[in-house]
C-alpha cells in the first residue's frame, strides 16, 4: 500500500514537470486569420502575405497585420529579446519565414496593411522576380530596419 501511495506521488510530480516544460515551450503560434489582431496597431489580421510574428526568449508571441507594424514595434521596444522573428512569405502566403535571413520589396504596385507597400520573402530570387513584374526597390534585413529607422 505504501509503495503505491509512492508510485501515485513520483508520478504525480512527474506529470506537473511536464506539464510545467511543455507549457512553456518556446516556440511561434498560427497565426488566427479574421480572429487574432496586430499588437502594434490593433487592426485585425487578415493579409497573410504580410503578417508578421515575434516570439520572446520568454516565449511571448507577438503577432501583426504587417511587416511594417512588427519593424515598427521592435525598434520603439528593442528587438535584442527575440527568439523568433517571422514574416509572411510574399510567395508563399501564410508561411512564416526568418525575417532576419529574408529579403524585403518595397513596391508602389504592392500595397501593404499599413501603407509602405513593404513584402517579404523567403529568398532574395523571389523578391527579383516579383520586382521585376512591379519595380521597386529590394532591402536586406539591416537596410529595412534603417529605412524605418530614419523614416
Amino acid at each position: 500500500m505504501k509503495k503505491n501511495l509512492i508510485q501515485r506521488y513520483v508520478f504525480s510530480i512527474l506529470l506537473v514537470i511536464s506539464l510545467i516544460h511543455f507549457s512553456c515551450s518556446i516556440k511561434p503560434q498560427e497565426i488566427e486569420y479574421g480572429i487574432d489582431n496586430c499588437i502594434f496597431c490593433d487592426m485585425t489580421i487578415i493579409d497573410n502575405k504580410h503578417s508578421a510574428e515575434v516570439v520572446t526568449s520568454k516565449g511571448k508571441v507577438f503577432k501583426f497585420d504587417a511587416i511594417e507594424c512588427m519593424i515598427r514595434y521592435s525598434l520603439k521596444n528593442g528587438n535584442s529579446d527575440y527568439a523568433y522573428q517571422l514574416i509572411a512569405d510574399f510567395s508563399n502566403p501564410g508561411q512564416l519565414v526568418d525575417a532576419p535571413t529574408s529579403s524585403y520589396l518595397i513596391s508602389e504596385n504592392i500595397p501593404s496593411p499599413m501603407g509602405s507597400y513593404l513584402s517579404g520573402f523567403s529568398s532574395n530570387e523571389s523578391a527579383k522576380t516579383v520586382q521585376q513584374l512591379n519595380s521597386g526597390t529590394i532591402y536586406t534585413w539591416d537596410q529595412i530596419l534603417f529605412y524605418f529607422k530614419k523614416s
